[in-house]
């Protein structure tokens, strides 16, 4: 079966509360798609944080000494290092806008993962037909450009969450992947990667299977769901695009149970420190 990304069209913009599950198998319909079994959702990390009331307005953050001291290191906003110091274990490198982090959730990026770019201010979802400068907060006292976004708390279990409620309503056996876009080490620009996942391997282990002519791979381990992140990255688009869903089929992996563990190299394996 050949591997097919479908953008989702007509996913609104999300609010704090939104059901999801709903909002992408209405989706689903609008856009003469069938979900079958072993399919695989991905969705972009940006709507789960919407959803999850993951939005911060910078004007609530007092920033402590030490985000204080690395603000004029990185001249960034204390407050914005503030937020990028809860959110992280351990400060890895900084250069001036950069602050690179051990995140919570295990995996290494830069400035916690937090996000500015199409972050809509949390209005109330009676003003969701209102106009795009109410929208963006305007004449409301608020402004967009001081809300910012952090990863939703457990990527996995909002994974598990989404899959377990898709389900029910469809009745299929599914993927759900969450999706974000980090830098890579010794490589410029950004690529999607998986941040949570459930209903589907991480890591796909083909050490001991013959090559195409009977080597058995000694080291061989695919990063199947960052591989298939980075194709639904391509689909979703960086910009104003719109399209924050993508449906997928033909995923040359048996699913499984998975989760973003398998993905996270050891502190001790990780020559790039």
């Amino acid at each position: 079966m050949p591997l097919t990304l479908t953008p989702l069209i007509g996913i609104p913009l999300i609010r704090r509360d939104d059901n999801l599950a709903d909002i992408v198998v209405n989706a689903l319909e609008e856009n003469n798609i069938s979900l079958q079994d072993n399919d695989i959702l991905v969705f972009a990390q940006k709507i789960v944080s919407k959803a999850e009331g993951r939005a911060v307005n910078l004007s609530t953050v007092i920033p402590s000494q030490h985000a204080l001291d690395l603000a004029k290191q990185t001249e960034k906003d204390p407050r914005l290092v503030e937020l990028i110091l809860q959110e992280s274990k351990e400060v890895l490198r900084t250069r001036v806008g950069v602050i690179i982090v051990e995140h919570k959730l295990g995996f290494v990026c830069a400035n916690a993962g937090i996000d500015h770019s199409n972050v809509n201010p949390p209005l109330p979802s009676a003003l969701s037909g209102a106009s795009a400068k109410t929208k963006r907060g305007e004449g409301l006292g608020v402004r967009a450009e001081d809300w910012l976004l952090l990863l939703p708390e457990n990527p996995d279990q909002s994974a598990q969450t989404l899959r377990k409620q898709i389900e029910e309503q469809t009745g299929k056996q599914i993927g759900v992947l969450i999706i974000d876009s980090h830098g890579r080490a010794w490589r410029n620009g950004t690529v999607g990667i998986a941040i949570g996942m459930s209903g589907l391997p991480g890591l796909e282990d083909l050490r001991g299977k013959p090559d195409l002519f009977g080597y058995r791979l000694q080291v061989t381990q695919v990063g199947a769901a960052d591989e298939l992140a980075a194709a639904a990255s391509l689909v979703m688009g960086q910009a104003a695009e719109g399209t924050p869903v993508v449906h997928v089929r033909g995923f040359p992996y048996p699913l499984r149970e998975g989760s973003l563990k398998e993905l996270i190299r050891p502190k001790e394996q990780d020559l790039f420190r």
